[in-house]
């Protein structure tokens, strides 16, 4: 019986597959919690933002109480030029849900950068993505192959279908900011490309994010509270729609030197806890989602970490205004 529960996550995950294979349906992205220490994935406007060259690395790994846990990772590297007034952005994403289902997304983004004014700027991106799906039907479980005292003993009698399918995605972004604020909007999958790999049309649905927040200084030159050095808040929101779903996160950072810690409420779904530290070069984030939705902790909630390295640089001829958003 152990055996037999231990694999009701596959049993589950392979049954919504044949479910799939007769209706039309649409898939979703994966989430990552940690939206600015992946600020390409999360709006292709942010490609070059930073005065120097960055990389960015990220890992997530969704559910590891479950045997069939989704596990995420992504790659960036995304650095302004001047001659082009903006930025360019490189950016490699792996998804791989129940060891079964794996997508893999390379994308190329540009970025232009406009100063409306002494404070205020506004850029704009545009990103264009070759992605990759792939069925490995040899690792999912049935109902017929299960024995009531041995588990899963027999040869299952369906069909094995699958494979893999590739094509091209185009999305587009667009931020505004000054020195204490920012905002942006984001349009991902705009050609809603098919990704079915069983029977009949799977479209990718249009995501839509709006993000926005502030930084709030209370000690140093800035700041009428303090004169304490290094100490800022930052409110932020987000609201995401995709298809039927739609998802609203609230929170907040606190940055203290080197040391960043943040709360977040993503709805009816998960309380965050964020812990970073950034020195010279370098940053590290770990996130946590404790989740509390009718999944319960049992799931392992997900775990997320990331790190930056941003390159030395020489300084700009020209005056350069960089996003002052958070980190993590």
């Amino acid at each position: 019986m152990s055996y037999l529960i231990k694999h009701i996550p596959t049993l589950i995950f392979s049954s919504f597959l044949l479910l799939l294979s007769s209706n039309h349906i649409n898939a979703q992205d994966a989430e990552f919690t940690q939206f600015y220490a992946n600020p390409l994935y999360l709006n292709p406007a942010f490609a070059g933002t930073n005065k120097c060259p960055r990389i960015n690395l990220n890992y997530r790994n969704q559910w590891p109480g479950l045997s069939a846990t989704f596990i995420t990772t992504s790659a960036s590297y995304d650095q302004y030029v001047p001659s082009i007034s903006g930025g360019l952005g490189l950016m490699v994403v792996t998804d791989r849900e129940a060891k079964t289902l794996s997508t893999t997304r390379v994308s190329g983004i540009y970025a232009y950068q406009l100063k409306i004014n002494r404070k205020f700027s506004l850029r704009a991106g545009l990103e264009a993505t070759f992605f990759q799906k792939s069925l490995d039907w040899s690792k999912l479980t049935f109902g017929d192959m299960i024995d009531s005292r041995r588990g899963f003993v027999y040869d299952s009698g369906d069909i094995p279908r699958g494979g893999t399918r590739s094509g091209m995605d185009f999305s587009a972004g667009v931020i505004g900011f000054s020195e204490h604020y920012f905002f942006g909007f984001a349009a991902h999958h705009i050609n809603q490309p098919d990704e079915s790999l069983i029977k009949g049309k799977s479209p990718i649905p249009i995501k839509l994010t709006g993000h926005a927040g502030a930084v709030i200084p209370l000690s140093g030159s800035s700041s009428k509270y303090s004169k304490d050095e290094g100490l800022s808040i930052s409110p932020n929101i987000l609201f995401r729609s995709q298809g039927p779903s739609n998802q609203l996160n609230m929170g907040m950072y606190v940055n203290k030197g080197p040391l960043v810690g943040g709360v977040w409420y993503r709805n009816a779904d998960a309380f965050i806890i964020l812990l970073g530290i950034h020195a010279n070069q370098v940053k590290i984030g770990y996130s946590y989602d404790a989740t509390v939705s009718k999944l319960s902790l049992a799931s392992g909630g997900a775990h997320e970490v990331s790190l930056n390295y941003t390159f030395k640089c020489r300084p700009k001829k020209r005056t350069f205004r960089s996003v002052t958003c958070p980190e993590f």
